[in-house]
């Protein structure tokens, strides 16, 4: 097995010596999934409290992400912005996550004067801003905010999935997986679903056709009944 080497604050240091600060990174979390927002995260760690074992989302355990999610809160500045699931259906999944990021940078205590984002899309920010993509295994900054994001995602699901119970949106937090896909069948989407992903088009169209049939066969038993009860009524009258 290769050993990945750790994320670092090489390069956020080298910005600090040259007197550039604040240096944020921006991540995002929820791209693929098809239900719920993303969220996106732009963190400022401070160089002399960084917590210990920061890495990149992926690569943590669910206890440990939560773990430093809390440290992270502690120690550093950090905002956190949404896109919702209108917003993705309106503009696209990449504009809609480049738009989040940028209001998490503009939503920052204090703006930064340069950012590192994961990623190959540079953001529209009044700073410097360098792309770097697979950022979150290599930046410092970049892997916090990818556990703020990733942590305050999969919270956010979790309450949704009180909201819409059936889904088990606090097992997969929207992604397509055959549970996720089988609800989807039996159920329809939600307003928390993204409307033009092609799994969420694919179950639209099978459960507005089920009501469809449904209602046909209503309206037939209903048409039955109604031309039956009259004869009925004249065996009975002896008509």
């Amino acid at each position: 097995m290769v050993a990945v080497a750790p994320p670092s604050f090489r390069r956020e240091r080298a910005l600090i010596k040259r007197g550039v600060w604040p240096v944020a990174g921006c991540d995002e979390a929820g791209r693929g999934p098809l239900a719920g927002p993303v969220v996106a995260a732009a963190v400022v760690l401070d160089p002399k409290r960084i917590p210990k074992g920061i890495d990149d989302s992926k690569r943590l355990t669910a206890e440990r992400r939560e773990e430093l999610f809390e440290e992270i809160c502690a120690t550093a500045s950090f905002a956190v912005a949404f896109a919702s699931p209108a917003r993705i259906d309106r503009d696209n999944i990449l504009r809609a996550s480049l738009w989040a990021l940028a209001r998490a940078v503009h939503a920052l205590p204090e703006m930064p004067k340069h950012v590192f984002v994961d990623g190959r899309d540079r953001l529209d920010t009044p700073c410097d801003c360098d792309a770097v993509i697979g950022g979150d295994g290599l930046i410092l900054s970049i892997a916090a905010a990818s556990i703020i994001a990733k942590v305050a995602r999969d919270r956010l699901m979790c309450k949704l999935a009180q909201d819409c119970p059936g889904y088990g949106f606090e097992s997969h937090k929207g992604y397509g997986v055959p549970e996720h896909l089988a609800a989807l069948t039996r159920l329809g989407p939600t307003v928390h679903h993204r409307r033009f992903f092609a799994p969420v088009v694919a179950a639209r169209e099978k459960h507005e056709a089920k009501k469809i049939e449904t209602t046909i066969e209503t309206t037939i038993e209903t048409d039955v009944i109604t031309i039956e009860t009259p004869v009925e009524a004249a065996v009975a009258a002896g008509i």
